[in-house]
């Protein structure tokens, strides 16, 4: 196959760690090695590069309601990963997304087989207009990648982008979702990006607030 970004042809290689967990290669090596994951020197609460166990961020967090268990991401925002989100998200180019999906599968089982069983997934949803701009839903397709029932259980009332507000606006900011099925069992919300957290916080409070008992967020980048 050819690579999704450059289309230089890719040669699939086979061993003992790809025949138990599968990462199909979408992405020549070239390319892939453009794009830096996250360290295990992480905050646990947000997958921000820390030495420290909680960053200064979800220290601040705690002055807030904050129902969200933690997130976790895979990569970092750095200049080639923000060169495919715009190509994926803002130019047209939906399929690029299944670049990701080999690292979604594979990070997922990693860190969340833990609940996999008990939980479902809830994708973070969009405002109709940014829906009808861009013609899909980028954390529908990211869920889509993923072994898990999928329960689109928010609406989105805003149509305001969140690229367009400041951080002190984002972490500020209303809640914007609406619930359209309450979930009395664990939830793994997905996303493309996590910022601030604001958006995950604010679906997260909403679940809980219906009777949900357990939020989590799976995260494509940590911005």
């Amino acid at each position: 196959m050819q690579c999704l970004w450059c289309g230089q042809f890719i040669i699939q290689e086979l061993s003992w760690g790809s025949l138990i967990l599968p990462k199909r290669k979408s992405l020549c090596e070239e390319c892939n090695l453009r794009l830096i994951q996250l360290e295990d020197k992480r905050c646990v609460k947000c997958s921000k590069n820390c030495k420290a166990a909680l960053c200064t961020d979800c220290s601040n967090w705690k002055a807030h309601q904050n129902t969200l268990q933690f997130n976790y991401s895979i990569f970092t925002y750095n200049e080639m990963m923000q060169k495919m989100v715009s190509r994926w998200k803002y130019r047209g180019d939906a399929y690029l997304g299944n670049a990701f999906r080999g690292d979604m599968v594979y990070s997922f089982k990693k860190r969340f087989n833990f609940i996999k069983k008990h939980a479902v997934i809830v994708p973070i949803p969009i405002s109709r207009d940014r829906l009808s701009e861009r013609g899909f839903n980028q954390a529908e397709m990211l869920a889509g990648f993923l072994p898990m029932k999928i329960m689109p259980a928010l609406e989105r009332k805003d149509s305001e982008k969140q690229s367009k507000k400041t951080r002190k606006q984002r972490i500020n900011t209303t809640n914007p979702f609406s619930l359209k099925i309450a979930i009395n069992k664990p939830v793994i919300l997905v996303d493309d990006i996590y910022t601030t957290g604001s958006t995950l916080r604010h679906a997260s409070n909403k679940l809980t607030e219906y009777g949900c008992p357990e939020v989590y967020a799976f995260t494509l980048i940590r911005g």
